[in-house]
């Protein structure tokens, strides 16, 4: 995995380049000392949604469970705990020869061995069993014990996914530091929607650059300056990946995300930043997160949501 920490270095350095008294020459906006009672009610909802999330990240199939990302070969790729497998799981937690994933065009078919209890919609799979086709909306997963996995595409990339519940980072887990809930950093916004359908470049941390289709910008005001994010559609929200310049410092180093409603009639919609939270990659080095785009990238310290989770463990 040394590519993926590569590129989300490289983007962390770039994001961390400029110091405090900077931040504030480009209009950092400093958190209000107290909140009054009337925002209570908001500030709970706020702490609820976050709860909501941290629990989220501490399921099974969390981030925080997540062991586990092997990039298949056209044909046979063997799997199981032994050193000699094209796909090696963890030790202890499968035999040593469990089977095969077989690779052929856009399709995957798993092969188990005797002896070897792989469930797929909780029923063991009897030597072979399809587990993947473009055609799917969802790929099935499988488990043994302590493990889940499915298969994941990106590009022409095709991989394995694992869990695995036993994950010592799911179980140490005790949460994510963030910011005081400011309800000043809950904007009003409105979407730029484009006039003809249109696709932006996403770079993720493998270096695959995909067209994305984009509705729009969210264009919103901060301290008198008009700031714009390019969103991505994500069924029934708005789906921004930004920067900041916090990132690198207080906020993880290659951006974070956030979801928004989409607007009504009128245009207009709220963008919240104290909903702002950390990529997958501050949790697990197996995920393929996207990167904020260059145009994405706001010259102010946004002083919301969620701080590096390295910094707060």
């Amino acid at each position: 995995m040394k590519e993926i920490r590569l590129v989300a270095c490289l983007a962390g350095l770039i994001l961390a380049s400029c110091s405090q008294d900077q931040n504030k020459a480009a209009g950092a906006v400093d958190a209000p000392t107290s909140v009054t009672q009337t925002d209570t009610g908001y500030v709970e909802s706020i702490n609820q949604w976050h709860a909501a999330r941290e629990q989220d990240l501490q399921q099974e199939t969390g981030w925080l469970a997540l062991s586990g990302l092997y990039w298949l070969e056209p044909g046979v790729n063997t799997f199981g705990s032994a050193a000699g497998n094209d796909v090696i799981f963890p030790e202890g937690k499968i035999n040593a020869r469990a089977g095969s994933f077989i690779l052929e065009g856009d399709t995957v078919r798993l092969q188990v061995k005797e002896k070897t209890d792989v469930r797929l919609g909780g029923k063991p799979v009897q030597q072979e069993a399809l587990v993947y086709t473009s055609s799917m909306a969802h790929a099935p997963e499988m488990q043994h014990g302590p493990l889940k996995w499915l298969v994941i595409r990106r590009g022409d990339k095709y991989g394995i996914r694992l869990w695995d519940a036993d994950r010592a980072a799911r179980k140490s887990f005790t949460g994510i530091t963030r910011y005081p809930v400011q309800p000043e950093w809950k904007l009003e916004a409105r979407l730029e929607q484009n006039p003809l359908p249109k696709q932006i470049p996403i770079t993720n941390v493998l270096g695959q650059t995909l067209q994305e289709p984009s509705p729009g910008a969210v264009v919103f005001s901060l301290n008198g300056q008009q700031h714009r994010l390019d969103a991505l559609e994500e069924g029934e929200e708005l789906f921004i990946i930004f920067a900041d310049k916090t990132n690198g410092t207080d906020t993880y180093g290659s951006g974070r995300y956030l979801y928004m409603p989409r607007p009504g009639a009128d245009g207009k919609t709220v963008i919240d930043f104290n909903k702002a939270y950390n990529p997958p990659c501050a949790f697990t080095d197996f995920a393929t997160c996207p990167l904020p785009p260059r145009q994405n990238f706001l010259p102010v310290a946004v002083t919301a949501g969620e701080k590096n989770y390295a910094v707060g463990k």
